[in-house]
């Protein structure tokens, strides 16, 4: 039996693991969860950390109280104290946060649970799945207070929703809610109060029971696939499919297939 990692104690973030999911629970209920430096520097040590572990199979990042994250902390923004480059180091964290979200090995669903807005939103747009609350509501006010949007949301947002729809969001400062964002294609599901921790559970619960390995490189490739040729894409794949011939889990997905029984896979 595999043991995960020590488990770590933080500031602004609540981390556990259970039955293969790691859960990342932004914790500044009081501020809704707006983010600070320390956010950003702990929320990117649990998602590293939820990648080395290997018991961890999928990831989900979600808020404590009634938001998920509103984005920048607007009192601390409000006091004017950060230096110019205390200020570019702040923006880059968030980029940094929106990276290891976004290029983690392993799958990350995001469960808004409330509202994200800002920098919550671009790190919900940043992971591979959301799942939203039907009364949730996400938004991208940047443009809308004189600022600009960051995590490569102009890149992903677009093959999300499309470009018009892009646009609107983000030069608009448009919300939408749960049930706009799965409809639009932005979630790929929404859920009333109630069943919202269920419709997340079923999500992480079958994305555990897949390949590791190949789950890695086929988020490495779809995130990629606008950015190669085709050509390289073709060569890509074979060398990922090569790959997963070398591991543990390709002999056990064929020998589940021949005995017609659920696979378990390792990861190795």
């Amino acid at each position: 039996m595999e043991l995960s990692l020590p488990s770590a104690s933080y500031e602004t973030v609540l981390y556990s693991v259970e039955e293969g999911v790691a859960e990342i629970r932004f914790n500044r209920p009081h501020r809704l969860n707006a983010v600070v430096e320390t956010f950003y520097d702990e929320v990117l040590d649990a998602l590293r950390r939820a990648e080395a572990d290997s018991v961890v199979k999928t990831i989900v990042l979600t808020g404590e109280g009634r938001a998920f994250c509103v984005g920048a902390d607007m009192k601390e923004h409000g006091r004017n104290e950060r230096s110019v480059w205390e200020r570019r180091s702040y923006l880059l964290r968030g980029n940094d946060v929106c990276r290891a979200i976004h290029r983690n090995r392993k799958p990350v669903v995001a469960a808004v649970n409330g509202y994200a807005l800002g920098a919550g939103a671009e790190m919900a747009i940043s992971a591979d799945f959301m799942v939203m609350r039907d009364d949730a509501q996400i938004g991208l006010p940047e443009v809308s207070i004189g600022t600009h949007v960051g995590g490569a949301v102009t890149s992903i947002l677009p093959r999300l929703v499309g470009l018009t729809k892009a646009r609107e969001l983000i030069f608009l400062g448009t919300r939408v809610d749960g049930d706009e964002a799965k409809r639009i294609g932005l979630a790929c599901a929404s859920a009333p109060a109630e069943s919202f921790d269920a419709a997340v559970r079923a999500l992480t619960s079958a994305l555990a029971e897949k390949a590791p390995v190949s789950m890695s490189f086929a988020k490495e490739h779809l995130n990629v696939g606008n950015t190669r040729d085709y050509e390289t894409l073709l060569s890509t794949e074979i060398e990922a499919c090569f790959a997963c011939t070398l591991t543990n889990d390709w002999q056990e997905g064929v020998a589940a297939f021949a005995q017609k029984r659920k696979p378990v896979f390792t990861g190795r």
